[in-house]
């Protein structure tokens, strides 16, 4: 982990704060947009055909498109539930380190969408070609240069949105917190690691039928779309493996930080302090604070600690 470390001594600083909030906030306008106006996602995805034709915002604005959730009240949950998750890790690993999670698999994501353009283009144009035809045939018109030229990469582009991204740092939160438990339909509690397994069969399985049911080029899209956009969770596994105690030494080091502050902050700004832990309402403006009737004093107590307490006589 020495060269993370470095990395993140020199590039720390730019790492983005509150990143989960902004990727659920991105995902928000995405299920907004495809309510509103549905044909958006046309002009979003990440097309390479129609990207290297000049389209380049598309290497951006893929992250936008939403996964297949309509109804309100799920996309309510999922935000929330990502959001958590997503702040849990960044509170868990690090700013830096959750953001080069995250933006490793957007690059990694694009990485795969070119190999399999590079793919078509080189080894399997014929291909390209006839599906194309198909797709005319179909449709009754051939596609316009505004969504790429090519119906066939214009519906595989498709097979990039922020479903894998979204799958990423749910694996990644059960690598890091593997017994945490969640409720399934809102009524099994499971363990979220128990989830994670089951996710990673589940797309094991999906590549296997691909490669039967479509073909050897359909099971390509669907192999490469899964390794490049999940490849960053393995990466992150093995730095979880070798870099357990620096992320132990993150939670130490904030601990330490926030006593320090308590400590050394001018007592005219102090209006409430805690007799147990030390946080005050300058240190900890969220917590409330209350004096205990059965001390014998004027000790005062924090919400964490006001019931917990022993009473001094």
């Amino acid at each position: 982990m020495n060269w993370f470390n470095k990395l993140e001594r020199k590039f720390g600083k730019y790492a983005i704060p509150n990143l989960p909030l902004i990727i659920v906030i991105i995902y928000a306008f995405g299920f907004l947009m495809n309510l509103v106006k549905p044909d958006w996602i046309n002009f979003v995805t990440l097309n390479p055909e129609a990207i290297v034709h000049g389209q380049v915002w598309r290497l951006v604005s893929w992250i936008f498109v939403p996964d297949s959730y309509s109804n309100v009240f799920f996309v309510l949950i999922f935000l929330f539930f990502y959001f958590s998750i997503g702040r849990n890790l960044e509170v868990a690993w690090g700013k830096f380190a959750f953001n080069v999670f995250f933006f490793m698999g957007v690059f990694l994501t694009i990485i795969g969408a070119f190999l399999l353009f590079g793919y078509f283009k080189v080894v399997a144009p014929n291909y390209v070609t006839n599906m194309d035809a198909v797709y005319k045939s179909v449709l009754g018109k051939a596609c316009p240069s505004s969504l790429g030229g090519s119906w066939f990469f214009h519906y595989m582009s498709f097979s990039f949105s922020t479903y894998y991204l979204n799958l990423s740092i749910f694996l990644a939160y059960a690598i890091t917190y593997p017994n945490m438990r969640v409720l399934m339909f809102f009524l099994i509690p499971i363990k979220v690691k128990i989830l994670g397994i089951i996710y990673v069969v589940v797309l094991a399985v999906n590549v296997l039928l691909s490669f039967v049911q479509g073909g050897f080029n359909s099971g390509i899209i669907t192999l490469v779309t899964v390794c490049t956009s999940l490849l960053n969770v393995l990466v992150f596994y093995l730095l979880l493996r070798k870099g357990k105690k620096r992320f132990k030494e993150i939670k130490r080091q904030k601990e330490f930080k926030k006593k320090i502050k308590a400590v050394s902050e001018p007592v005219s700004m102090i209006r409430h302090k805690c007799a147990i832990c030390g946080q005050t309402d300058v240190s900890n403006p969220s917590l409330t604070f209350r004096y205990c009737s059965k001390c014998n004093g004027n000790y005062e107590y924090c919400n964490e600690h006001l019931f917990t307490h022993k009473h001094i006589e």
